[in-house]
């Protein structure tokens, strides 16, 4: 059997998550997809998926089969002159949290498919890190200070953050000027950190560090916004994020004289080789927008 066919079809596999999806996607009999699998499997020494009757899940042979297979698909279609032309095609999954789909992707994604209309985006959207692998995700884009080991991270901008509160609540509590002053003042965390340090850049540019403490916390910068704006405490939250509050008075920045710490905003994927237009052409569009913006 063709290798190159069967390669892609396991990948069609993983992308759809079941035999018979992948059989109406390649417009083929399940039987002939079940023989392309057998044969992966047979060509890797391999059990590449776990069968039942109610889901498949890929083994982790197969997580290392499928980063292999996507690149001789890409490589195929370069070699076929797919894309010959350069234009971007195909479809891209991107991973990504609630605030950056929000204030970063989904304004940008209708202009970027309006001009690469070849071109589909399934946008997983999600709070905690994917496995870029496990997930069959192309490419994620996150804030962060710490990339995730083992992929290419391409920095695409910063993510800047302001402290902010209900003018109501700084009113009845009063108005930090300093770091230090947070100790005094109920401050609203994300939950998946297990520390709460806030960090800022003191009038000197030197990144200076203060515990914080509050009553919630919440895995979504919009949620601790609304808490925020209900008067509930002090937020430290993307700029990105508050910037409707602060319009609209509804939320006041404190401290100006002191920065909280930026992260960078990276686009991660798995591999430099045979790296598609789609993707790249989906990077540039995404660092423009956030530079632009």
């Amino acid at each position: 059997m063709d290798r190159v066919t069967a390669a892609t079809v396991f990948n069609r596999i993983c992308e759809l998550g079941s035999l018979s999806a992948a059989a109406r996607a390649l417009d083929i009999s399940r039987p002939m997809v079940s023989r392309y699998l057998e044969e992966m499997e047979k060509w890797a020494g391999a059990r590449l998926l776990h069968r039942s009757s109610r889901k498949l899940t890929i083994t982790p042979s197969g997580e290392k089969i499928l980063e292999k297979t996507r690149a001789l698909a890409r490589l195929a279609e370069d070699i076929t002159g797919q894309e010959a032309d350069g234009q971007p095609q195909g479809t891209l999954r991107v991973a990504c949290a609630h605030s950056t789909a929000t204030h970063i992707l989904g304004p940008m994604i209708p202009g970027f498919l309006a001009r690469y209309p070849a071109v589909r985006i399934e946008l997983e959207i999600n709070n905690q890190p994917v496995s870029l692998i496990g997930e069959r995700i192309d490419v994620a884009v996150r804030i962060t200070d710490d990339p995730e080991p083992g992929a290419i991270a391409r920095r695409l901008g910063e993510c800047i953050s302001v402290v902010c509160a209900a003018p109501d609540y700084l009113q009845a509590r009063g108005t930090p000027q300093t770091p230090d002053d947070l100790a005094q003042h109920n401050c609203l965390h994300y939950s998946r950190f297990a520390g709460q340090r806030w960090q800022f850049y003191d009038t000197q540019g030197e990144i200076i560090s203060t515990e914080v403490n509050g009553n919630f916390s919440a895995g979504i910068s919009s949620v601790l916004c609304d808490a925020a704006i209900a008067g509930c405490g002090l937020a430290m939250v993307p700029e990105m994020e508050a910037r409707q509050g602060i319009d609209s008075g509804q939320l006041q920045t404190v401290m100006p004289h002191y920065q909280p710490k930026t992260l960078a905003i990276y686009g991660l994927y798995m591999s430099r080789d045979r790296q598609p237009a789609a993707l790249r052409a989906f990077l540039d569009a995404v660092k423009l927008a956030i530079n632009v913006g």
